[in-house]
């Protein structure tokens, strides 16, 4: 996913980490050179639904999307909505593209890229969702300001977001929870965290699909795994 090397990540454009992993094969590379040139979001301009998908419907914004499960199951879900994904890692670009094919889906437009490049071009008040899942947690103090979740993407998050609307986010990683709730709880005027009792967060919501990533948390490292949804005041 994306992060920066600035306390205000909105306002620095550098990526860190890798964009590319073992080499694709022949039919994923296919699909980066032939479906993805299609369905990219422009890489100039307002970013709408009426640009993307030639009518006015609900959008939601998922920022690394890892392999796509998660989006294009959530796509699948809602077909008269609009989703737009960004991942600068081109691995998980090409399985999402392979979601994409198999499933036939005409609503989801992807961004290998800077996400909030992307979601700077949104007009504010647009997105219906925003999930941020499994982010990379940058575990070391010295690099918590590379975290997405810090106050400078989160004001984005709630400017881009239609009152009401939500911010799904995700981790397994303890450091990262407390780091985000921290955050959140200073945005308490823009978001009021859906949460009632524990389970609230300790088990995946409905219509929440899970991830390879989250599988593997769980089932092959032993991990937690957290699920917060906050709601645009």
């Amino acid at each position: 996913m994306t992060a920066y090397k600035s306390g205000d990540p909105t306002t620095i454009n550098r990526l860190y980490g890798r964009s590319k992993g073992k080499p694709l094969r022949a039919g994923q590379q296919d699909l980066v050179d032939r479906l993805l040139p299609q369905i990219s979001v422009p890489e100039e301009g307002p970013v709408t639904a009426q640009v993307l998908f030639g009518i006015d419907c609900p959008l939601h914004f998922e920022i690394g999307f890892g392999g796509g499960e998660h989006l294009a199951a959530r796509a699948d879900m809602l077909p008269d909505h609009g989703f737009i994904g960004c991942e600068p890692f081109v691995n998980g670009v090409a399985q999402a593209l392979v979601h994409v094919r198999d499933l036939a889906l005409a609503n989801v437009r992807l961004n290998m890229g800077d996400a909030l490049e992307v979601l700077s071009r949104i007009p504010d008040g647009s997105l219906s969702f925003i999930y941020l899942l499994h982010p990379d947690p940058w575990p070391k103090a010295r690099h918590a300001k590379r975290r997405m979740m810090n106050d400078g993407p989160v004001d984005m998050f709630a400017a881009k977001l239609k009152p009401g609307g939500e911010l799904r986010f995700g981790t397994d990683h303890a450091v990262y929870l407390r780091h985000a709730l921290m955050v959140m709880r200073r945005h308490r005027q823009q978001f009021e965290w859906l949460c009632e009792k524990p389970e609230n967060f300790q088990k995946r919501p409905g219509g929440w699909p899970e991830t390879r990533y989250e599988n593997k948390a769980r089932t092959v490292y032993g991990h937690e795994v957290w699920y917060f949804r906050f709601r645009k005041r």
